[in-house]
């Protein structure tokens, strides 16, 4: 049986998205959301000012936030870990335990199996770009996590 609470771990985008989903829907309380990555090049930081903007944009505020790198715990924290590409995905079952529970965002999220473009090179239309399929991801994540509440609860993490 899966615990009454669900973990989420998600990119910093994601995750201010899926924390705004929650609220908006009056599910405070039945989730713990982060984000993490798989490097540790801007540990500590906010996210990239673009993407704060961009969520700013959509009256998100990401810039509380902060970066950390993916710990081992992680692994055993969350019952599913959800790799924004398939970079990410290769990465974490490289470091992960054979137990864990490793997809793809869009899998789950979106049912394309697409890789979720990394902005960061790019300029403001191509954060825009992924906020809105983020957007469209939480959205449906939350609706099945909530559909699967109603018999039992689940944990889900994302990595970006």
């Amino acid at each position: 049986m899966m615990s009454p609470e669900n973990r989420l771990h998600f990119s910093a985008l994601a995750e201010g998205i899926f924390s705004h989903l929650v609220a908006e829907a009056g599910l405070t309380g039945r989730f713990t959301v982060d984000s993490a990555g798989i490097g540790g090049w801007h540990e500590g930081e906010p996210p990239d000012r673009r993407s704060i903007a961009t969520a700013q944009n959509h009256g998100i505020d990401i810039s509380g936030q902060r970066a950390r790198r993916i710990r081992s715990s992680d692994f055993r924290d969350f019952d599913l870990i959800l790799a924004m590409d398939r970079d990410n995905l290769t990465a974490l079952e490289k470091i992960a335990p054979p137990e864990a529970s490793i997809r793809l965002f869009a899998d789950i999220a979106l049912r394309t199996g697409e890789d979720i473009p990394d902005p960061y090179y790019g300029g403001p239309a191509g954060f825009e770009l992924v906020y809105t399929r983020l957007l469209t991801g939480c959205s449906s994540l939350l609706e099945a996590l909530g559909a699967e509440r109603a018999s039992c609860s689940g944990n889900t993490s994302s990595v970006r």
